[in-house]
């Protein structure tokens, strides 16, 4: 074997070596986020891909959205680790803390404190709105529609207050109820009269009213429900470990601090419907997980 060759040979494996071992080579960290596709899907690529864009910047490191096809599917996500950060409803989230050790409940919004549902129902049927949640049993024998079977606003609580005053889904006609999957299809049901009623997100059913006039001509309110604890932000517990100590601190800071009078912060807060994000913490959902054992969507 001549000397030449073995130089050559040796040249190559240093380059090779000094390209794989490089930093922009080197194992990317990324900080994948999720949410619970409550809505439209353009909808939420706008908000999602806003708030990612600016948490990379402040964060200094790539934040990178992640749709997911189902609540089921967001779950599901978080349990397994493929995703860092997801924002949940009030059910969704406490399903998947419980089955996730260490998830650290790290925000929610202004309005989620103080959350709230409505029912809507087909302008056809003329019926008024009601002032009591007694009112409900007029909704017995219509076809119903909840949002997806694991929402919170769409679901859970709706058929909390319904089973207060004796309604079960099995007295809506044809003793079951629909499912749209989302606070818009469930509009969109009602609205066109496949279904007669329904249950959805106040918030998202205000949206409507006021920027989608068509989409809620043939639907009228029905009524809202007390208030109780919603939306979260849900981080993975190994956050530090994975980008360094004070890491989960730091990104409770980033969105806690989204301030409504800077310009590119309040286009983030207005397509999350609201004017800033509070502290939350796992104890402001147990009334949540109570409900979800009831009625058995957390076992």
């Amino acid at each position: 074997m001549s000397l030449q060759f073995l130089k050559k040979t040796l040249l190559a494996s240093t380059l090779l070596f000094t390209i794989f071992s490089s930093p922009l080579n080197a194992y990317k960290k990324v900080l994948r986020v999720g949410a619970i596709p409550d809505q439209n899907q353009e909808i939420l690529d706008k908000r999602f891909n806003l708030l990612s864009k600016k948490l990379s910047k402040s964060l200094d490191l790539e934040v990178r959205y992640k749709p997911v096809i189902n609540y089921v599917a967001a779950v599901t996500a978080f349990r397994t680790n493929d995703l860092d950060l997801v924002w949940f409803g009030g059910l969704s989230g406490v399903q998947a803390r419980l089955q996730s050790s260490g998830a650290i409940v790290i925000a929610q919004r202004d309005i989620d404190k103080k959350f709230k549902s409505v029912f809507i129902v087909n302008k056809k049927l003329k019926l008024n709105p009601i002032s009591n949640k007694k009112g409900l049993k007029k909704l017995k024998n219509l076809r119903f529609t909840f949002g997806s079977e694991n929402s919170t606003s769409g679901r859970l609580m709706p058929e909390y207050f319904m089973n207060k005053v004796g309604i079960k889904v099995k007295d809506f006609k044809g003793k079951k109820a629909g499912f749209s999957g989302s606070h818009d299809a469930t509009i969109a049901l009602v609205n066109s009269g496949a279904y007669d009623a329904g249950a959805l997100n106040k918030q998202v059913w205000e949206n409507n009213v006021k920027n989608n006039p068509k989409r809620t001509e043939n639907v009228s309110f029905f009524w809202v429900t007390p208030e109780y604890e919603d939306y979260h932000w849900l981080a993975q517990g190994n956050l530090d470990n994975k980008f360094g100590k004070g890491f989960t601190d730091k990104l409770r800071s980033e969105i806690l601090n989204l301030d409504i009078n800077n310009q590119e912060d309040k286009k983030i807060l207005e397509m999350f419907n609201a004017k800033k994000f509070i502290p939350a913490k796992s104890d402001d959902y147990k009334k949540i997980e109570l409900i979800g054992r009831k009625l058995k969507k957390i076992r």
